[in-house]
């Protein structure tokens, strides 16, 4: 059911490192993209593809991991992802294609979910530096950048405390809880 598959689609910040995606799983997983909503159907979104340890090195220290966990710089080495999946923008097709980015972030997240992978989708981007280091022409906008991997890490939802803070955080065993408001509390009509 889509319900289940979206609660086993959480941010996962940890990875079996050695766990390799293929490429080919990777270009399968941006179809579900392709195949997505497209504003005004421009199909404006480009796709770099990373599974090589390499290619991932040159991509891993431009991006933000945890803006909450204030005393974590991000996965360790051998808990890194595995693969990653930049989402572009071509602005030669359309000047705005940040819509289309959410809407294939999610596909692409809904799809690793379904193979028992795990992502997290990362719009805190280095993103001149990556672009210099990737060689990405500047029509290209670097929108976002999934990280994918076999989930090293526990995540569970909880309801948002009397508090209202909505922070995630983890315990001492290193499960991310996240906090969600209830649903009595978000529709207002």
């Amino acid at each position: 059911m889509i319900r289940d598959l979206i609660i086993k689609n959480r941010s996962y910040r940890r990875f079996f490192q050695d766990f390799a995606i293929e490429r080919q799983v990777l270009a399968e997983l941006v179809d579900l993209a392709r195949l997505s909503a497209s504003s005004a159907n421009f199909q404006p979104l480009k796709y770099i593809l990373s599974c090589e340890p390499q290619k991932n090195a040159l991509i891993f220290p431009h991006l933000g991991w945890a803006g909450f966990l204030k005393d974590w710089a991000g996965p360790a080495e051998a808990e890194r992802p595995s693969a990653y999946i930049i989402i572009l923008g071509d602005t030669q097709i359309s000047k705005s294609a940040i819509y289309d980015g959410a809407i294939a972030a999610q596909s692409i997240l809904l799809g690793a979910a379904d193979r028992a992978l795990g992502g997290c989708m990362i719009g805190s981007i280095k993103k001149e530096k990556l672009r210099k280091d990737l060689n990405i022409l500047p029509r290209y906008e670097i929108l976002l950048v999934l990280a994918l991997g076999k989930p090293k890490e526990k995540v569970v939802i909880e309801t948002v405390g009397p508090g209202g803070d909505i922070k995630y955080w983890r315990d001492e065993e290193g499960v991310h809880h996240v906090p969600k408001r209830p649903l009595d509390e978000i529709i207002i009509d």
